[in-house]
């Protein structure tokens, strides 16, 4: 027999353990069955997150609440500045030319309708009174004559045509009296005024102009001695009726589209701060700015305490659409890590945190709206998430 095909006692156990390797595979990889890797060779295991343990004295830094919903409003915001209601200014011309005698308001006087804002010296005026007193004068004089010629005509001293032509006269006597006292009530002189002229014979010609309306001075032009003309601009006064401002706003053109005549806004001021105020868009511009690609957008803003001035910058939100419901965590329990993300701290049995990596959205009345990286109902911590931080940056150095 060939020595090479001879089986010596050490082959037949070296062929044994082959054997019985190929009979413990095949019961191990019966149909059906597959080899499953070890942790970590060939599969994706998730990162594992940061954490930090917490002793039982420091327990009590940190406050957990669970993740909870709260409705975000759909809002856009703009900045703009605040200015007069034009729309409610009234230039105060003179009605008739004259020289300016006096002036009775400066610019941030509060005035009420009919209160003196200046005054002129008018010739119209001067020309009117003149009429007034002679027309006044002729008046009484045929008033002494028609009732001499009705004394005459009892005893038959005059003829009747004469005493006619002297009814006649003295009824257009009156008449023009009445036109001249018309006259002269144009220049804002009452009956009383006309009564007094009349019987002082003096002619005043100091022309009063009141203000049209309730309102704040915002413009003066006026000037003793400077003479005016009726429409002349500038006007000698301008008066606003502050009850409302406008404010006045630029607003991104990929915005424009959200914003409506009619829509409520809310605006805020450094001036006032913690405090809105209420208002409606009024206008929205039909144009695009070609240099700066903004659209201007008009508001009327409700002030009835005539808190607001011209020129203060102001902050405005307007409500663009539903609510949206989402996962909201408070401010403190939200941290910005030095490389810019935005990161909460979630834990399950109150004494082991993870760091969480947390996409956020709007923030409103304490809470930032959460838009990915934790869920309704987890825990999180919603005080000492920067003691959390910080604990974990110590740790790593």
């Amino acid at each position: 027999m060939d020595s090479r095909l001879a089986i010596t006692p050490a082959r037949a156990v070296v062929v044994g353990a082959v054997i019985a390797a190929v009979i413990i595979g095949y019961w191990a990889l019966r149909p059906g069955d597959t080899v499953k890797p070890a942790a970590g060779a060939g599969t994706d295991q998730p990162a594992a997150q940061e954490s930090v343990d917490l002793s039982d004295s420091q327990l009590g830094t940190v406050k957990v609440e669970p993740v909870a919903e709260r409705d975000f409003p759909t809002e856009k915001q703009a900045v703009g500045s605040i200015d007069f209601n034009e729309d409610m200014s009234v230039q105060v011309f003179t009605p008739y030319q004259g020289r300016i005698i006096a002036l009775f308001a400066e610019v941030g006087n509060d005035v009420k309708k009919g209160q003196t804002l200046f005054t002129i010296a008018s010739a119209d005026l001067l020309q009117a009174e003149s009429g007034l007193i002679a027309a006044a004068g002729v008046l009484d004089l045929d008033n002494k004559n028609l009732a001499r010629l009705q004394d005459l005509y009892t005893t038959r001293a005059v003829s009747q045509h004469d005493l006619e032509q002297a009814a006649s006269d003295q009824q257009t006597a009156q008449g023009n009296l009445a036109a001249a006292r018309n006259a002269v009530s144009i220049f804002g002189k009452i009956d009383s005024d006309i009564d007094h002229i009349i019987s002082t014979r003096a002619a005043d010609p100091t022309l009063v102009v009141p203000s049209p309306i309730d309102g704040r001075v915002t413009a003066r032009s006026a000037a003793p001695g400077l003479f005016v003309e009726p429409g002349n601009t500038p006007a000698p006064f301008t008066v606003t009726d502050i009850g409302t401002m406008w404010m006045l706003a630029n607003v991104a053109e990929s915005d424009s589209p959200a914003f409506r005549v009619g829509q409520q806004v809310k605006v805020s001021l450094d001036a006032f701060p913690g405090r809105m105020f209420d208002g409606t868009i009024t206008t929205v511009g039909a144009a695009v700015d070609p240099n700066t690609r903004r659209v201007p957008v008009r508001s009327e803003i409700k002030d009835t305490q005539h808190e607001l001035r011209s020129g203060m910058f102001a902050n405005f939100t307007i409500i663009v659409g539903a609510p949206v419901r989402s996962p909201a965590i408070p401010l403190d329990g939200v941290v910005r890590e030095g490389d810019g993300t935005m990161t909460a701290w979630v834990t399950a049995d109150r004494r082991r945190f993870f760091q969480r990596v947390v996409k956020i959205g709007e923030e409103r009345d304490g809470y930032r709206q959460i838009l990915g990286g934790v869920q309704v109902g987890e825990l999180v911590a919603t005080e000492g998430a920067i003691f959390l931080s910080n604990a974990l940056a110590t740790a790593s150095h």
